[in-house]
């Protein structure tokens, strides 16, 4: 790879950085041709895409992007994939269902939103990490439960309100 091939691969590695919010790094290395299109397959079905990267090409993007990767350039040792997704715990579900009929792929390191996980031990944290989207589907339901429990109340109150006048009223009579 040439020095002007180099600089260019670091360019556009710095994009990916700079526009992704959840990096993971993953370690492949061991696969087969036939499980890796597996696993290439699997990501492109889960919305996340895998690369092979050199190390040093990408810690020089982490380095030169707007985002902070200082803790992760542990992780940057031996055969490394990255592995990008919008959704935060894609990957991990990724990787955690990928590893029922194999061992691999190992996870080194995972940026989410600012927030650095190191290890293979903190997948299970990252498979319960929920999208914003989920949050915000959360949220929507707490905040709507006391209005829906107002308004029931006022709807029972006012079906006993009423029964209670029909009930007096025809006891009148």
């Amino acid at each position: 790879m040439t020095r002007e091939e180099k600089n260019q691969a670091i360019k556009e590695l710095t994009g990916v950085m700079n526009d992704t919010s959840t990096i993971y790094v993953a370690d492949i290395a061991g696969l087969n041709a036939s499980e890796t299109s597996q696993l290439r397959r699997l990501c492109h079905s889960h919305g996340v895409k895998l690369s092979v990267v050199k190390n040093t090409l990408l810690k020089k993007a982490m380095e030169k992007s707007d985002k902070t990767f200082d803790d992760l350039f542990v992780a940057l040792k031996g055969n490394t994939s990255i592995m990008l997704s919008e959704n935060g715990n894609a990957p991990a579900k990724l990787i955690k269902d990928f590893r029922k009929k194999l061992d691999k792929p190992v996870l080194k390191g995972a940026y989410i939103d600012e927030a650095i996980y190191l290890g293979d031990d903190q997948l299970d944290a990252l498979v319960n990490i929920k999208s914003k989207e989920e949050l915000v589907g959360e949220i929507i339901t707490l905040l709507q439960s006391p209005a829906r429990k107002v308004i029931s109340a006022l709807q029972s109150s006012g079906n006993t309100i009423s029964g209670i006048l029909t009930t007096l009223e025809k006891g009148k009579s």
